[in-house]
């Protein structure tokens, strides 16, 4: 028997003061060591034994340069630190554990890494700020996944890419292909810059500027973008409801014209939508409007404008240097005790943040599991508990498995 939904009858709010004596229970049952060491040590042990490990413990104690012989051994520190946060940093020279004493110290390779964090995009929605997030919201990191993942792949090559959810308000992913691990700072710098269009601070009004000839990337992006614009935008976030964010968007505009008549027009519309349609008449306009300028400094506005409220967000210092460490899938969040677990791609419009098992609902799970086998047990009709692995006797199951199947491809290419 497997648990692949979060029982219905289980309530999973969770409950923060009860974190510290569940992680116990969690690290010793549901954690996936095992996995982690097959991840992380690629085809040779030294990458996972000079891996950097970091724990963040109670009482926001930081503790950097843990490092590990092999999985065991990471999990008997981590039962006995029990720490509220594991982050993962790179493969050093030597064992990190030894870093007072070697000569030379430094990182050699790391996955080419991607944070995404939906208070990025607090100036684009309307429902939500700051760590908060909902169903309205959500989508957007969605579209940003989708972006990412196919410029990742298509563009650049990469095969192996681990998506995981942060466990409250956004998204990473982890590149792991071997030419990924060993790219150099300069050329994650270029690939991050390559993928970012949104630049400029909160006072700037218009943060993408498109060329006059699109590259074949920002095409496909704004296919992306243009699946899901009118329901997430117009329908959920009601962009253009506030007068607040339809002079943001007339002071993207470069045309004068072009913004006179969005100002007159605009005040006819009812709503976000109909305001959008006043918005798309301009290209039209424009066709009809001959004029003695060479070049349409509005050519691309609309789709400026698409781009600047849904385009990937980055972090860009995680993804371009070597020393940045980053939360390690699997952890649990200390504040909505939600686990970290990674994403399908191929099922991510299917994602829901708000049903990943917490710590708290994990926990219940398995002693609801072992108690009816138990009572089976009693009656003659039982199995025997101790030969089911504990995740799949909770919703962690599903997730466990795509872990376990990214790590088989990924270890499938060392074989050939």
């Amino acid at each position: 028997m497997e648990v692949d939904e979060v029982d219905e009858n289980f309530d999973d709010s969770f409950d923060p003061s009860v974190f510290q004596d569940l992680l116990p229970i969690y690290y010793r049952r549901l954690f996936p060591f095992s996995l982690y060491y097959k991840w992380l040590r690629y085809d040779d042990d030294k990458q996972f034994t000079n891996r950097e490990f970091s724990f963040t413990l109670r009482d926001d104690v930081y503790i950097r340069y843990q490092s590990f012989k092999d999985d065991e051994e990471m999990k008997k520190e981590v039962l006995q630190r029990c720490p509220v946060k594991i982050d993962i940093g790179s493969v050093y020279n030597f064992r990190p554990s030894e870093q007072r004493t070697a000569s030379n110290f430094h990182p050699l390779t790391k996955e080419l890494a991607f944070d995404i964090d939906m208070t990025d995009y607090d100036e684009v929605r309307t429902c939500c700020s700051g760590a908060d997030i909902c169903k309205k919201c959500w989508p957007l990191m969605t579209v940003a996944l989708k972006i990412l993942d196919r410029a990742l792949r298509e563009d650049f090559g990469f095969k192996h890419l681990l998506w995981v959810y942060s466990g409250r308000r956004g998204i990473h992913c982890w590149v792991c292909d071997k030419q990924a691990r060993e790219l150099t700072p300069a050329a994650r710098t270029a690939i991050v810059e390559y993928l970012s269009l949104v630049k400029g601070g909160e006072f700037k009004s218009k943060k993408v500027y498109l060329p006059e000839t699109l590259h074949p990337s920002i095409k496909e992006a704004h296919k992306i973008i243009d699946s899901y614009f009118e329901d997430l935008m117009l329908t959920k976030q009601c962009i253009l409801d506030s007068q607040e964010n339809c002079e943001k968007v007339i002071s993207m505009c470069l045309d004068n014209n072009a913004k006179e008549y969005m100002k007159n027009e605009f005040g006819n519309c009812q709503n976000s939508k109909s305001k959008w349609e006043k918005i798309q008449d301009i290209d039209s306009i424009a066709m009809h409007q001959k004029t003695a300028s060479k070049s349409n400094r509005n050519k691309h506005f609309i789709m400026e404008v698409m781009l600047q409220l849904c385009y990937p967000r980055l972090d860009i210092n995680v993804s371009k240097g070597l020393h940045h460490l980053l939360k390690a899938p699997f952890s649990v969040h200390p504040k909505t005790g939600r686990v970290c677990v990674p994403i399908d791609v191929d099922k991510v419009d299917e994602f829901d943040p708000f049903k990943i098992p917490t710590i708290s609902s994990l926990c219940r799970e398995i002693d609801k599991y072992d108690a009816t086998v138990r009572e089976k047990n009693e009656s003659g009709n039982g199995e025997d508990v101790a030969k089911v692995e504990d995740y799949n006797k909770t919703s962690l199951s599903s997730s466990i498995k795509l872990f376990r199947n990214f790590v088989k491809n990924l270890s499938s290419d060392f074989d050939q």
